[in-house]
């Protein structure tokens, strides 16, 4: 049991990766506040982890707005005795997203308000449960379009870029507080609902973006596990890149 006695609080956990790190999470022993918009869903995901013996609850959140980004995590730590795990995945907007030259200001600002001011509003609040605590981890999910970026997702690449230097920010400052941040940073991961009739021609192309495989939400999971747990307690600050080596080549280009 990896994460015994770990107090945590994933946004954005109804579905896709988020799902995937809530239910590992409890898996590993830690117990675990499951976030999103809708209820049913959130049901779910806390009925799969009672159904393995772990121990969750769920709590409804819209992250656009400061004060409840901040209800969040103190109503989590109500709930579970403290905050000791952050994983701020939850992400949205990036329908209205476009070119610099063609985005409206308000998706603009939507989009880096959810992707990118939502996930240090909740940091902050995380962080004083955690100084109380006397540790604590905390997981940002980016991705690899603020390295390695796609036409027409403006907004979405600068808050991602952003959320990465925030990584490092936190993990200087909270290094005294014995407190890490660190980043995953996820190459195309199959999700169920977007991919369900996906070609064999579009799939042949994202394949040939890896060097290994297409990516799950468990192998974020998995990675989410580790940089949470203790044993990672000499990582802070860093970038992981986990995305079957397409940050460093296209299969399809090897020969």
């Amino acid at each position: 049991m990896r994460m015994s006695g770990e107090r945590a609080l994933v946004t954005g956990s109804t579905s896709g990766i988020g799902r995937a790190i809530a239910v590992a999470f409890a898996r590993e022993g830690a117990e675990v506040v499951v976030t999103g918009r809708d209820l049913e869903r959130g049901a779910a995901v806390v009925a799969e982890i009672h159904s393995h013996g772990g121990h969750a609850d769920f709590l409804r959140a819209e992250l656009h707005d400061e004060a409840e980004c901040t209800t969040l995590v103190d109503t989590a730590a109500t709930r579970l005795g403290g905050v000791t795990v952050l994983v701020n995945n939850a992400a949205g907007g990036e329908a209205r997203d476009a070119a610099v030259a063609d985005i409206t200001t308000e998706a603009w600002e939507a989009i880096l308000r959810v992707d990118l001011t939502a996930p240090m509003w909740c940091a902050r609040a995380a962080i004083a449960h955690m100084r109380r605590a006397g540790h604590g981890a905390i997981v940002n999910i980016s991705s690899r379009q603020a390295e390695r970026v796609s036409p027409g997702l403006a907004a979405y690449v600068a808050a991602k870029a952003g959320l990465n230097g925030l990584t490092r920010a936190i993990a200087v400052d909270e290094a005294p507080h014995n407190i890490r941040c660190n980043t995953i940073s996820p190459g195309y991961v199959l999700n169920d609902r977007r991919d369900a009739g996906i070609s064999p021609e579009r799939r042949a192309r994202y394949e040939g973006m890896h060097l290994t495989r297409l990516g799950v939400a468990d192998d974020i999971a998995s990675a989410a596990v580790y940089l949470a747990s203790r044993e990672s307690e000499f990582v802070t600050g860093v970038n992981l890149q986990l995305d079957g080596g397409s940050s460093i080549a296209r299969a399809l280009t090897l020969g």
